[in-house]
């Protein structure tokens, strides 16, 4: 009787438009074998991957490359500001961060600080497009779904714990308007297969009925819905779509939900347990409890791990308005639970085997949008007067120049890398950073080659393109 209550509540149409397109996405291509670049492989430098993604175009000069500080004033000229903080003192002499951070200043001495990331040139600046190319390393659109970086350590390494999904995606709404479906389009395992996509969590409250059956249905009944949920899905017109390969992917990839549920590893989704004396350390935000998740799954061996502070258009990082104020709050959501995050990986013995990077899609500057030198449409009117707080700070997408922080995993401590001009249009002067080389960086000290491919649709797809990033072996101790 319970079966058919099922399928009659979820009527045909109903089912395929609920799930259609995430269906057809997930079930494109054959069966992505290995290639090239599988053998003779790095030896890996570190375990686990935490993203810590600055969503929005994390102004450089505001935070990790500070400037000459121009404090506000109305009537102050616009092109005089380079940055609306004064610097700060770190743990590492001659690093200086923004003020704001002083508690990732006081772990410096633990990380090294690339200043001198440089965006792809895509074009007409939209923050999906480049927050694509930096989660693949591809630049849209493509003829076929790119991996997001998560789903090629998913593939490439499988899971550290089987019962742990090896991608976790923490604190992104995908609903957000007219750039959800660029968003959507890099949050997953592209032609990998479903069973490599992110195991989503919006807010880290949730997390732990995210891997828990609702309370009010009995272990029995829940398993009775688990089968034939996977049968309505296995019967779906939609699955036949895709190569046996993409739905096998799929079907495997609710096992291994189902089975996350009734696991020991399940606890650590319940951020409740930890110690209040931990839990407030970490509790400045969404973010801020999301990097306590991103702790307590490294502990119980995830493999990769995303927390954004969430890009939601002219909010959070996406600075095109208020700008100096906006960035306070970030400081203040981000700074403290950065800090804990490493403290406390320190103490367990394991960041040394975790790789954490922070990085944004691009910069930001008051004047330029994109490069210095390549016009690109305007997409925000700064006065040449500065008559109001709003247009005090980093309001343009600068795309010349940004920073990324890596901790762990085999980096350097304490170590400054590149530099940028100290005056407008603060250009890259030494050692330039593309995506092509950060992921064969990144990928490096996972113990992966930059040239490893995969066969999708009989074509090599590289995991940094066409296969050529180099890693930057001057970042590892």
């Amino acid at each position: 009787m319970e079966e058919k209550q099922i399928v009659e509540s979820l009527s045909r149409r109903g089912f395929i438009g609920g799930t259609g397109s995430a269906l057809l996405s997930a079930l494109g291509g054959g069966n992505p074998s290995v290639m090239s670049g599988a053998t003779g492989r790095p030896e890996a430098k570190a375990d686990t991957l935490i993203l810590l993604w600055m969503a929005g175009g994390m102004a450089q000069t505001e935070t990790f490359d500070p400037k000459r500080y121009t404090p506000y004033e109305k009537g102050l000229e616009s092109n005089r500001v380079l940055s609306t903080f004064p610097a700060i003192d770190t743990a590492v002499d001659d690093i200086k961060l923004s003020k704001g951070l002083e508690g990732i200043a006081s772990i410096m001495d633990r990380c090294t600080l690339v200043r001198t990331y440089q965006a792809g040139d895509l074009g007409f600046i939209l923050h999906s497009r480049h927050q694509f190319h930096w989660h693949t390393g591809y630049a849209p659109p493509l003829s076929v779904a790119a991996p997001h970086i998560g789903a090629v350590l998913s593939r490439t390494l499988g899971p550290k714990h089987p019962d742990m999904p090896a991608f976790i995606d923490i604190g992104q709404n995908l609903d957000i308007g007219a750039e959800s479906d660029g968003l959507k389009a890099f949050h997953t395992a592209g032609f990998l297969g479903s069973e490599h996509g992110p195991f989503f969590i919006s807010d880290p409250k949730d997390a732990a009925a995210a891997v828990q059956p609702p309370a009010h249905i009995t272990p029995a009944r829940f398993e009775r819905r688990q089968q034939m949920y996977r049968k309505l899905v296995a019967a779906s017109p939609v699955m036949k779509e895709g190569s046996d390969y993409q739905q096998q992917s799929l079907l495997r990839s609710m096992d291994n939900a189902y089975r996350l549920m009734s696991s020991p590893a399940a606890k650590a989704f319940d951020i409740s347990r930890e110690p209040k004396a931990s839990y407030d350390k970490y509790n400045t935000s969404r973010f801020g409890l999301g990097c306590l998740l991103a702790r307590r799954l490294t502990e119980a061996g995830a493999r990769f791990i995303e927390i954004t502070t969430e890009y939601i258009p002219f909010r959070h990082w996406d600075t095109h308005e208020n700008g100096h104020q906006r960035a306070i709050g970030m400081k203040q959501e981000v700074d403290q639970p950065i800090k804990q995050l490493v403290l406390d990986l320190e103490e367990r013995g394991l960041l040394e085997r975790t790789l954490i990077v922070l990085a944004s899609e691009f910069g930001r500057d008051m004047i330029f949008e994109g490069k210095p030198g390549k016009v690109v449409k305007d997409q925000v009117k700064q006065p040449a007067i500065i008559q109001e707080p709003k247009h005090y700070g980093m309001h343009r997408h600068f795309t010349e120049a940004g920073s990324v922080l890596l901790i762990g995993g085999g980096m350097k401590k304490g170590h400054l890398y590149g530099k940028t001009a100290d005056e407008r249009p603060c250009k890259v002067v030494d050692k330039p950073v593309h995506i092509e080389d950060l992921h064969a960086t990144i990928y490096h000290a996972m113990g992966i080659r930059p040239d490893l491919a995969y066969e999708v649709e009989k074509r090599p797809f590289h995991v940094t393109k066409d296969g050529k990033g180099k890693p930057i072996l001057d970042l590892f101790a």
